[in-house]
């Protein structure tokens, strides 16, 4: 057999480089993907924008549009990151994920002052208003046909909550659209010290930016024990579907509440909810391969997601004034924008405003109200869409 000459051994070498790749048929998008991979990580490290999940999602997207048998390859057998995304698959990470928040976050702001869970409730409108919108795209324009799980998946995104937009498209939407659903998700999130201040001086005045707020009342550590259990109870023997996440949270809660387990609470609090971000952030930019993201839909699952999120701050808000017009002014309405699931980001976004207008204002606790019934509404609601269309 003779052997090659040094000019077919370069050839052959240039043809199994990447760089090839992006010359031959649709590689160019590839290449676009790449691009705004860089970008990702460029607002992720410079201008600190959800860096602990957008540089793994940045990463995973970089992975595979250089290489993509690193997900999985022509023949159908899964790489790294395809093995990987099993657990994004069967719903692990996100519920792992839930069980950190839980264990990171206090809910004692919501049980001294309950009536706050009627704001967080009405910021999930956002939801089921981009749920709807979706439907009606699919119906009045022309190449957008989202399917009902795809609408499903793009209406958690108004929640700002990317744990459950990925749970609720990894068991309802289109696996080529789970990946905009979760960028679009937690894009957003990372967004929301610019998207709200703008949404929250709109819909209210100075004068009820100012509002003043009366300290909320201790908790016992009593109601703090009982305070998970007798929701998981409640919520998911109403609505069954939402138990998973619902379960890990209060989960994570109970544990740190207890005061008797902190080995766990410190692994679920550390190690565990970072590991787990980790891999679900490699996991779902891997998903994101040029030929299947740049689509029409993918623009679409953007606008609809801005949309909801807009919507959701505003009905947070509208709920926020009508709560001070009944309570004679006791309730600053800001706190309402805190009602979607992006804790603790939105609740400190309400209090940089409330000090911007007033230095000795403060409304952190206050936000963190509605802003912990919103974790448990997106939750909620998508355990309602998933009953819906499961």
């Amino acid at each position: 057999m003779p052997m090659p000459n040094l000019f077919e051994l370069i050839l052959e070498f240039l043809n199994e480089t990447g760089i090839v790749s992006f010359f031959q048929n649709d590689g160019w998008m590839n290449l676009i993907m790449i691009v705004l991979s860089c970008l990702l990580l460029f607002l992720a490290i410079k201008k600190k924008y959800e860096p602990y999940l957008l540089i793994p999602i940045a990463v995973g997207m970089l992975l595979v549009n250089i290489y993509p048998d690193v997900y999985i390859s022509s023949t159908g057998e899964r790489g790294l990151l395809g093995t990987l995304h099993i657990g994004v698959e069967h719903e692990i990470y996100p519920c792992l994920i839930f069980i950190g928040i839980g264990a990171t976050t206090d809910f004692s702001p919501l049980i001294a002052n309950k009536k706050t869970m009627l704001l967080g409730g009405a910021a999930q409108i956002g939801i089921f208003a981009a749920f709807l919108g979706a439907l009606l795209m699919s119906r009045f324009i022309p190449g957008i046909d989202f399917t009902a799980g795809d609408a499903a998946g793009i209406g958690i995104i108004g929640g700002a909550d990317g744990p459950t937009a990925i749970y609720v498209s990894s068991l309802l939407a289109d696996k080529d659209l789970q990946a905009g659903i979760a960028l679009a998700a937690y894009s957003y999130m990372a967004l929301v010290p610019i998207i709200f201040p703008p949404i929250i001086k709109f819909f209210t005045t100075k004068k009820e930016r100012m509002i003043k707020m009366e300290q909320v009342r201790e908790v016992s550590k009593t109601e703090r024990i009982l305070f998970p259990i007798i929701v998981t109870i409640i919520v998911c023997v109403l609505v069954p579907s939402c138990t998973p996440l619902i379960g890990c949270l209060m989960f994570g809660n109970l544990i740190k509440e207890s005061g008797v387990v902190p080995n766990l609470v410190h692994t679920a609090a550390n190690a565990l909810l970072y590991i787990c971000t980790i891999l679900l952030g490699l996991s779902v930019g891997a998903t994101a391969l040029g030929t299947t993201f740049l689509q029409l839909k993918t623009l679409m699952i953007f606008a609809l997601g801005i949309l909801a999120f807009i919507i959701a701050a505003s009905c947070g808000l509208l709920g926020g004034k009508l709560m001070c017009l009944f309570t004679k002014g006791k309730v600053n309405p800001m706190i309402g924008a805190a009602g979607v699931s992006a804790v603790p980001m939105a609740a400190r976004v309400v209090h940089k405003i409330g000090q911007e207008e007033d230095p000795d204002n403060y409304l952190l606790m206050h936000a963190m109200g509605p802003n912990v019934a919103g974790v448990i509404g997106s939750a909620v609601a998508a355990g309602i869409l998933i009953a819906m269309l499961g």
